[in-house]
């Protein structure tokens, strides 16, 4: 389990496997919204000097009152991939670690390179007495699950009071916000929530998180992560964005989702689920058509644990979605 994982966004592999230039090909590889945000001023001595604190105050303050942490100040990191791989820091070597799958798969990858123990379970319900750690991705990915915010504030509850720890990772969370349990972190103490920036305001190269969890967690990951592991121009852009008006950026991805999604049903592709930022479909011959759509310049997620499944994203534009469908209809010829 320790070989790196393949995931979305390959283009330049793709590429070099089945031709043309990779800014010839439609990326719906990644669960990333496809029209990025207008950047906000970044002043130039966010650039010229290390991230002074205040800057790092107004992030975590805009993250406050965006994801409704309460008297929780989530602390930026520079990705939850570096936050994630710290998780086995904060349980003891060995332990026996729950993850609900199937899911991102650097959760397992994590928990098995340092020691731990790591059953991969259906659901909830198959958490037992001996996890000391478990994890939740809620909205799942590339399933979409989805469990309601009292019912694992229940789990964390049952878990904290043997001692364990819940994560819930909500990468996908801006997309169903109603469901965050951000708003429940300051009665639960044992729960670490991982929130992804670059997903939903489609800046993922700019690696920006965040975390909620207790102040010894928060300090914990600030230790193990070093100082200024968040640049400033990052900080800043998170303090404007977070406290900008969303409801256009929600909206548009949502006719995004319904316009791929009747693509999908059009060309007679079964979805097994998703999310607003991706759908999952299941195929019978899910290689061939992903060879086909490669072939059209077109790349979507694989999986190597489901080889029937196939993950879409989402187009800009009804250019793309015209892509899509031409290279859907010549399949099905």
């Amino acid at each position: 389990m320790n070989a790196p994982i393949v995931h979305g966004g390959g283009i330049t592999a793709a590429a070099a496997l089945h031709g043309g230039r990779p800014e010839d090909w439609l990326d719906l590889s990644t669960g990333i919204n496809p029209n990025p945000v207008s950047l906000p001023d970044i002043p130039m001595r966010a650039w010229h000097r290390l991230p002074d604190r205040h800057l790092i105050d107004e992030a975590r303050m805009a993250a406050r009152d965006f994801y409704r942490s309460g008297h929780i100040m989530p602390l930026p990191v520079p990705g939850t991939q570096s936050v994630i791989q710290l998780l086995p820091r904060l349980i003891e070597q060995g332990a026996r670690v729950a993850i609900v799958g199937p899911t991102y798969g650097e959760y397992e990858r994590a928990f098995r390179s340092a020691g731990c123990s790591v059953d991969l379970v259906d659901g909830i319900e198959q958490v037992t007495p001996r996890h000391r750690l478990v994890v939740v991705v809620n909205p799942n990915n590339p399933t979409g699950r989805v469990y309601a915010p009292d019912v694992l504030a229940a789990l964390a509850e049952r878990l904290a009071a043997r001692g364990g720890m819940l994560v819930v990772d909500e990468a996908f969370g801006d997309t169903a916000r109603e469901m965050s349990l951000a708003p429940y972190a300051r009665e639960l103490p044992d729960l670490v929530i991982f929130r992804s920036f670059g997903k939903f305001f489609g800046l993922a190269g700019l690696r920006l998180g965040f975390v909620i969890a207790s102040t010894s967690v928060l300090e914990r990951f600030e230790e193990l992560l070093g100082p200024w592991a968040v640049s400033g121009p990052a900080l800043t852009i998170a303090s404007r964005l977070l406290r900008s008006e969303i409801g256009g950026i929600s909206s548009n991805l949502t006719k995004r989702a319904a316009a791929l999604r009747a693509i999908l049903s059009a060309a007679g592709i079964t979805i097994a689920g998703g999310t607003d930022l991706f759908t999952l479909v299941e195929h019978d011959d899910a290689a061939a058509l992903h060879a086909h759509l490669c072939r059209n310049r077109i790349l979507v997620r694989k999986f190597d644990y489901a080889p029937h499944w196939l993950r879409f994203g989402i187009a800009a534009d009804a250019a793309g979605d015209e892509r899509l469908a031409v290279a859907l209809r010549d399949y099905s010829r």
